[in-house]
């Protein structure tokens, strides 16, 4: 098994974000982590990337148990990040070199790749990802969608086995959007785990095989796409959709009504 959440808990202060979470993400798999704001997908993706370590409870990545005593040695986190690469929701946080250039290649110089290898590679991103423009431009100075963009050619770059993406498409035009489903899709020629935080159903069954349906911070539901678009039930109680009201011919009516990429 690729990863392992094993009752797993995690409190902002104040605050519970996961409860005695568990689940199991196969290897080479495509999976949608659904919610509601504040339901606690956000956080599941920071302990399987291993920024944040749960209060109780255990994250494994294929059977090593992620805590900061194994992150202490360097090998053991040299090879998970080389591994396991993460595009957050806002790229601000993850941007801060002096060029686009810079910022694709930072991560292969960290990882000591020869200076050729590194500038053919970033400039082979940059065509794939359509930003070679950005190349000598401040990150800081882009737009939302080219921010976004960067921040993935700077994980991409690295052709990790494993992609956590927060809100992929947020920020996003509906061109732009459908690029980048389309070069998730293909990535890694269907053979990489990618894991999707969302909230946003549209493209559901174009970016997962199998969804985790996530309510405060807990694992409620764990279906295919279209299980989980065919359940209203469940996207109300979970709030991925509400019910919108109308009148028609002097009375009011109501009907479900799936969130877009709203925030």
């Amino acid at each position: 098994m690729l990863f392992e959440a094993d009752r797993v808990s995690y409190s902002y202060p104040g605050q519970a974000a996961l409860r005695n979470l568990t689940l199991a993400i196969p290897e080479g798999t495509r999976i949608a982590l659904l919610g509601a704001n504040g339901s606690g997908k956000s956080t599941l993706l920071r302990l399987l990337d291993g920024l944040y370590f749960p209060d109780s409870g255990a994250i494994r990545f294929r059977d090593a148990a992620l805590s900061e005593e194994r992150f202490a040695d360097d090998t053991f986190a040299y090879d998970f990040r080389r591994q396991v690469g993460m595009v957050f929701q806002n790229p601000d946080v993850q941007l801060f070199n002096p060029t686009v250039f810079d910022e694709i290649a930072f991560g292969p110089l960290q990882l000591r790749w020869k200076k050729s290898e590194v500038r053919d590679r970033v400039a082979e991103i940059l065509d794939r990802l359509r930003i070679s423009h950005l190349r000598d431009r401040i990150p800081h100075r882009l737009s939302g969608g080219e921010k976004k963009r960067v921040a993935l050619a700077s994980v991409l770059v690295l052709d990790p086995a494993v992609l956590l993406l927060d809100e992929p498409t947020s920020a996003l035009d509906p061109r732009s959007q459908s690029q980048l489903i389309d070069l998730l899709v293909e990535w890694g020629g269907g053979a990489k785990t990618v894991i999707t935080a969302t909230h946003d159903l549209g493209d559901l069954e174009d970016i997962a095989d199998r969804c985790y349906v996530l309510d405060t911070g807990q694992l409620v539901a764990e279906r295919t796409p279209s299980e989980v678009l065919q359940d209203k039930d469940l996207l109300r109680r979970t709030n991925l959709v509400h019910a919108h009201r109308h009148r028609h011919a002097g009375e009011m009516h109501s009907h479900p009504h799936i969130h877009g990429d709203d925030t």
